[in-house]
């Protein structure tokens, strides 16, 4: 058969299996990779009928790396990370390495060498960006402080990997693979030493030169006009940066892909870039998580299904109970830890990327493939139920554990007020739910106009700047009648809500008119929908929606240029814009 035709049937087979196996684990409410990694078992060489051409699959399946390496670096933002820095980065440094001891553990107590059980851990200690995105959204809380911190942690989770990947080749041989050599602890530091070196040089090249060059040739090719030129300007510089970094610095594609979305990320059409090669992405990813299936056996989970609990047990117990404990001690509130915990509770593909680079250098045995890929199946399907979970577990435990009661009224010195505030604040103030970028502004507002306001924030950080620059400022989730008491809602004027966590705000109305009703509210909305609802159920609340906002204040602009503009003789009466 022609070579070109073997490639058809190979992409034809695996885009159209995954298709129809992702539209019903879609219907069944699992992630779509679900169905893309069972459309690779299909067509693997595990399981009767078509096999597809591994050599090809594997090939595309590096072009779909670069691409969602690619799509990472468009998404990174250090503003984000740095927002949640003090719990995102210990605590995602702190729970890879438990995860990582609970994986080679387990994986030296089954015989395996060094090599093997460091990738095996690895591999099981970092969780799905795309999966945990997804899930973040359908709940709702993408953009609330609980979504940041998780998505914050997972960006820890991901630097860290592509550090893994940089180091690991190198490394190899040391570590009893079968595609290096073995070196003296000269050879070793010499060949860390010039690979750091190498990926040292191809950084600073990129954050120097790449962060003015490529955003300048996106807008050179945006003056065209053209959209497929535009696109092909995109993929091009993700593949060709992605190459050549591998070709001249010796740097992984992952790397090169992950620095190509970053500098892109610096041009004003970063989010343009992001849209018009989403589609190109998804495919390739597609293809990606396809040849990752394919180097599954199903045969494990009969002939080693205490092992794949044992991986399971580690991927959804042992991170998680990590990942609350440290939310815990790092004083957040319980719910907090919970969500950050579900989050945590799966892996995907840093685990697939690692998987296959410690297969190719000889590292993992192939039954150590086939174990994680078992655990991610299991771990995403299980996910969303964790998430749902959520709820009744937050209440069943306050109805039933005294020590959870405790956590949450645990005493805080941000909890609450200090001793010392002003009277001025305890009364007749207006209580600010939030202090993200609408909530600040309005803080700015109000401080210019000498109206006392205390808020109410979840970011612990924030809340400590805050207080540090004179601020009354009181930290835990408005949700939380304590909260609002703290804040002193008894006697406020107004309640203002800026925080985009609609879902909590009805709960936050309800408590602030018991407590208060004669207090004004006034709550931010995305949507129309939602807005309306809000309006409907909270009849007393003043419900501005962002779209709304910003035609008012256009068309006012537009009105008073206009009059502005006209001759003063011919000038009709002042028109009157909308309220």
């Amino acid at each position: 058969m022609p070579h070109s035709v073997t490639l058809i049937h190979t992409i034809a087979a695996a885009l159209g299996l995954a298709l129809v196996l992702g539209f019903l684990a879609a219907r069944l409410r699992l992630p779509a990779l679900v169905g893309y990694l069972l459309a690779g078992v299909a067509i693997g060489p595990f399981t009767p009928g078509f096999v597809a051409d591994a050599a090809l699959a594997s090939q595309l399946a590096e072009i779909g790396v670069m691409l969602l390496m690619f799509g990472v670096g468009l998404h990174f933002s250090w503003g984000d990370l740095l927002a949640v820095r003090k719990i995102a980065v210990p605590g995602a440094v702190v729970q890879m390495m438990v995860a990582t001891s609970l994986g080679m553990a387990l994986a030296l107590w089954w015989g395996w060498g060094m090599g093997g059980a460091l990738v095996f851990g690895l591999a099981l200690s970092v969780a799905s960006t795309v999966v945990l995105l997804r899930a973040l959204e359908t709940l709702g809380i993408l953009d609330s402080y609980t979504g940041r911190i998780a998505v914050g942690w997972l960006v820890v989770e991901d630097m860290a990997m592509v550090l893994v990947l940089v180091l690991l080749p190198p490394l190899g041989g040391w570590l009893g693979g079968g595609s290096g050599t073995d070196l003296d602890a000269a050879q070793l530091w010499r060949t860390l030493g010039w690979t750091l070196l190498q990926v040292g040089g191809f950084v600073a090249l990129m954050l120097l030169v790449g962060r003015r060059l490529f955003p300048w040739l996106l807008w050179q090719v945006a003056r065209t006009g053209s959209r497929e030129l535009f696109t092909l300007c995109v993929v091009a510089a993700a593949v060709g940066i992605a190459f050549g970094s591998a070709a001249l610095f010796g740097v992984s594609f992952a790397l090169g892909a992950f620095f190509a979305g970053m500098v892109m990320r610096e041009s004003e059409f970063s989010h343009r870039a992001a849209h018009e090669s989403l589609p190109l992405r998804d495919a390739f990813a597609v293809l990606f998580f396809v040849s990752v299936g394919m180097l599954f056996n199903p045969a494990v989970l009969w002939e080693r299904p205490l092992q794949v609990l044992a991986v399971v047990a580690i991927i959804m117990l042992g991170k998680t109970v990590a990942a609350a404990g440290l939310v815990l001690a790092f004083r957040y509130p319980l719910n907090t830890a919970l969500t950050v915990s579900a989050s945590l509770a799966q892996i995907g593909e840093f685990s697939f990327i690692l998987v296959a680079l410690g297969s190719s250098l000889g590292l993992l045995p192939p039954e150590g493939a086939s174990l994680v890929l078992a655990g991610a199946l299991f771990s995403m399907a299980l996910n969303p139920l964790l998430f749902r979970a959520i709820a009744p577990l937050q209440d069943w435990l306050r109805a039933r554990s005294a020590w959870a009661r405790r956590l949450e009224q645990r005493d805080d010195p941000l909890a609450e007020l200090p001793t010392t505030t002003d009277s001025r604040y305890l009364a007749r103030q207006v209580v600010l739910v939030g202090y993200g970028r609408v909530g600040r502004r309005v803080a700015a507002t109000l401080a210019a106009n000498d109206i006392p306001f205390v808020v109410a924030e979840q970011n612990r950080e924030l809340v400590e700047a805050l207080r540090a620059d004179g601020v009354a400022a009181v930290f835990g989730d408005a949700v939380e009648p304590a909260v609002l008491i703290q804040a002193h809602i008894a006697r406020a004027a107004m309640l203002v809500v800026a925080t985009p966590d609609a879902l909590q705000v009805r709960q936050m109305i309800e408590t602030a008119q018991t407590l208060n009703p004669g207090v004004d509210i006034v709550v931010r909305s995305h949507n129309e929908d939602e807005a309306q609802r809000l309006v409907q159920e909270c009849s007393h609340a003043q419900v501005f929606l962002a779209e709304d906002a910003l035609a008012q204040a256009m068309t006012r602009h537009v009105l008073e240029r206009a009059r502005e503009r006209q001759p003063r003789a011919t000038r009709p009466a002042p028109l009157h814009g909308p309220a």
